[in-house]
């Protein structure tokens, strides 16, 4: 006997999977469940858009975590690695916890974001035939090749409507889903913390999100992993710092000889 339908849409709360929602509710698409995997470590402009879309359609986000934080997972967990002797050599002894994701080790996604999800379709699909659709743009279709994308039961609409990233901001936007202008500081909208963010969007962290900059500090005194491979959490602060008094004497801060001085006062600070 054939399993009823039920039509899941993936929720990121970026413009992409926002503007695939709206479209699929404009067009009359079956909309089941709208699932919004909570990694804990969002802006608050998009915890403020998610409300705003419950309110704007009348319809319940389906909010789904891991078992734990975010701060258990990056310090506390004990994970088994392989014994390494360059490990030992550079970080002394064995530590818990994940630390900072990389490149290659973006463990959050999958911890935070890939396993919870897939364990609430699993229970889902004892039920029914679950027909998920996720919001790829369609100058994104390189990441079709990944496997949660590749089942024949996950439809990617943005990319039947031809609708590019750009596309999907404008839709949102002509539908006064602004974010509370955190598009306009961020490229993308995802976790505060990460490492990957470029040098500008950790310039907004800094400057607007006090609060937030000050966990990053606290977290980055409780791992073995570099923040990022050229700067610490608290380097950056420096660099930033340097950059404001820099800017305020009218200098240029793209200069050797800002690096320079960059560099004299990272030297400095750690001989104290």
């Amino acid at each position: 006997m054939d399993k009823p339908q039920i039509h899941v849409v993936s929720l990121s709360g970026g413009k992409d999977s926002t503007a695939m929602l709206l479209r699929m509710l404009e067009e009359k698409m079956p909309v089941d469940i709208i699932l919004f995997c909570d990694t804990g470590l969002e802006f608050p402009e998009l915890y403020e858009h998610l409300d705003k879309i419950e309110r704007n359609t009348g319809l319940k986000v389906t909010r789904i975590k891991a078992p734990h934080s975010y701060e258990y997972y990056f310090s506390e967990v004990e994970i088994k690695r392989k014994r390494s002797t360059v490990f030992s050599e550079k970080y002394g002894v064995e530590h818990n916890g994940y630390g900072w994701a990389g490149p290659k080790m973006r463990w959050c996604t999958e911890v935070l974001k890939t396993r919870p999800r897939e364990r609430f379709l699993s229970e889902l699909r004892q039920k029914y035939d679950v027909i998920e659709y996720v919001g790829l743009a369609a100058d994104e279709q390189f990441r079709l090749e990944r496997k949660c994308n590749q089942r024949s039961n996950c439809r990617h609409p943005l990319v039947d409507w031809n609708m590019t990233e750009r596309d999907c901001l404008n839709y949102c936007l002509e539908r006064g889903y602004d974010w509370g202008g955190l598009y306009e500081k961020m490229r993308r909208v995802s976790c505060w913390c990460c490492p990957l963010q470029s040098l500008k969007e950790l310039r907004v962290l800094y400057k607007d999100y006090p609060q937030l900059w000050s966990t990053l500090k606290r977290w980055d005194k409780m791992t073995w992993r570099n923040f990022r491979a050229d700067y610490s959490v608290e380097d950056l602060e420096k660099r930033f710092d340097l950059e404001k008094e820099w800017l305020e004497l009218g200098k240029d801060i793209k200069s050797k000889e800002f690096y320079a001085a960059l560099k004299e006062r990272l030297r400095t600070d750690d001989e104290r």
